[in-house]
């Protein structure tokens, strides 16, 4: 099976988009933010590569097509902003404030954190971009010295976290608002977050898509700016 893989060019496609497939009609199946297709996905890829034996590196070599979809990926994610534009001309301030609070307090986390747990400064700015979609973030470790393989994976486990968890701090915090739910899932899980933002409501994936490209603005910007705190 190593060597299947090491061959083929797209078998790792092929693996990925069928066990997500799987994801997908689970979460069809079982009423559950924990049935996360792209977590799904990403435990049956890591047991199938244990149970066959197959290294990273060989996986990635026929799965990497994917990652070339990443970028075009955010950019379609405007077409539902461009939908719900007058909901931005209606509240451009109250939009862009709550945006730049979650980007803010984001980065104050990972500083917070980098000093409780002493952190080295490469681990410190590998976390800062956490909240941005993958796109932007592995750009943003890069330039500011930091490990952008693990910067991918904290982005997805950012991602699927919050869209787990999104639902159950909405009822607990009696957050009842489109815009405010679509702006908070966009913030701080960038596009899984949007994905979940999508199944509830069209106002709320237009938010959440705006926020996508506002918060990895933001970070971008402020990134550079906490770099230099730790």
């Amino acid at each position: 099976m190593q060597g299947f893989f090491a061959e083929s060019a797209t078998a790792g496609v092929v693996l990925s988009l069928m066990f997500y497939f799987i994801g997908t009609e689970l979460r069809k199946h079982v009423r559950s933010s924990l049935c996360n297709p792209l977590l799904i996905a990403i435990i049956l890829v890591i047991a199938f590569l244990l149970i066959f034996d197959i290294d990273y590196e060989t996986y990635e070599q026929s799965a990497g097509y994917l990652s070339y979809l990443l970028t075009p990926a955010t950019v379609s994610l405007a077409v539902p902003m461009y939908e719900k534009l007058d909901k931005l001309k209606r509240y451009p301030v109250a939009i862009c404030l709550g945006i730049l609070s979650g980007v803010v307090t984001s980065l104050f986390a990972v500083l917070i954190l980098s000093v409780i747990f002493s952190f080295s400064h490469e681990q410190y700015v590998t976390l800062l971009p956490k909240s941005i979609t993958t796109a932007i973030g592995m750009g943003v470790s890069e330039e500011l010295g930091g490990a952008a393989v693990i910067t991918t994976a904290v982005i997805i486990i950012t991602g699927i976290l919050g869209s787990i968890s999104a639902e159950l701090i909405w009822r607990l915090f009696r957050i009842e608002d489109p815009v405010a739910r679509g702006i908070s899932l966009g913030t701080a899980s960038h596009a899984i977050g949007t994905s979940k933002a999508m199944e509830v409501g069209e106002t709320e994936g237009a938010m959440s898509s705006l926020s996508i490209v506002i918060s990895g603005l933001c970070t971008v910007v402020l990134a550079n700016v906490f770099a230099p705190l730790w």
